[in-house]
């Protein structure tokens, strides 16, 4: 039985390197990461371009693999398994949402919906009506028909929140889930997502530049250079371990509230 608060992930000395390693062009994106996240959080990984955050994000949502260190998944150490298990892992247990909406412009909005079930080898009757009902939650059923090329950007958005619902992940990715919209249509995307990570107890991880959106979550981690520099509990959310970190990535295990600085 799954419990709030139980740890998901772990991640344990993640470290990743483009190019190959000690060679002149190689590059270390992230740079030995320590740290946990609880089932039910909502996380926003937060920093500069290039800081590594999008890296961090890739790995946690098993897209790629580290250089060295691993990323465990409850109990389960997710850089053993072959790419067949990571990817039905990722179809079961997780959801997408990303700035680009990665979806087919000359098919209808129910058919970009469905595909994660029909990935899955759900029936069709089935992915219809999950679909229908995903559509349902973000308030787009009568665009079920269009194709989704006639949709607006805000609108886009919400069908790629419906796509990464749609087979009951327990963990959203979002990465800038707001970056291409408009103040108002940011804020109800951002509204969106909460109410589905508070009714449906999604643990929500989001990568994003939006301060709006960074404030509504539990946690705020900041990377810097590769590093975590900042991990801190937002004020109003229940009180957990916060963790400053010196410029070496070593935890100073202090508790207290600190709002991020921008």
């Amino acid at each position: 039985m799954q419990k709030q608060g139980e740890i998901l992930f772990r991640a344990k000395g993640l470290i990743k390197t483009y190019g190959k390693r000690k060679s002149a062009g190689a590059f270390t994106a992230l740079k030995g990461l320590d740290f946990e996240i609880k089932r039910g959080e909502a996380v926003a990984i937060i920093g500069k371009s290039g800081s590594g955050k999008s890296t961090l994000m890739h790995l946690l949502a098993l897209l790629d693999k580290p250089t060295k260190g691993k990323v465990l998944l409850g109990e389960e150490d997710t850089t053993k398994l072959r790419q067949k298990e990571l990817n039905a892992l990722r179809n079961q247990r997780f959801g997408f949402i990303f700035q680009s909406f990665f979806m087919n412009a000359n098919d209808t909005v129910l058919n970009n919906v469905m595909l994660p079930l029909k990935i899955a080898g759900v029936k069709p009757k089935e992915r219809r009506e999950r679909a229908l009902e995903a559509l349902k939650a973000v308030e787009l059923t009568d665009k079920a028909n269009n194709k989704a090329s006639d949709l607006s950007g805000g609108q886009k958005q919400r069908v790629c929140i419906a796509r990464a619902i749609v087979n009951e992940p327990e963990v959203i990715f979002a990465d800038e889930p707001t970056g291409n919209l408009d103040s108002a249509t940011g804020m109800r995307i951002t509204n969106i997502l909460f109410s589905l990570h508070r009714n449906r107890n999604i643990t929500l991880i989001v990568v994003t530049h939006d301060a709006d959106l960074a404030n509504k979550c539990h946690r705020q981690i900041r990377i810097a250079d590769g590093k975590i520099v900042k991990d801190v509990l937002m004020p109003n959310h229940e009180h957990v371990p916060y963790h400053d970190y010196d410029v070496d990535g070593i935890a100073d295990e202090t508790e207290r509230f600190v709002e991020v600085e921008e």
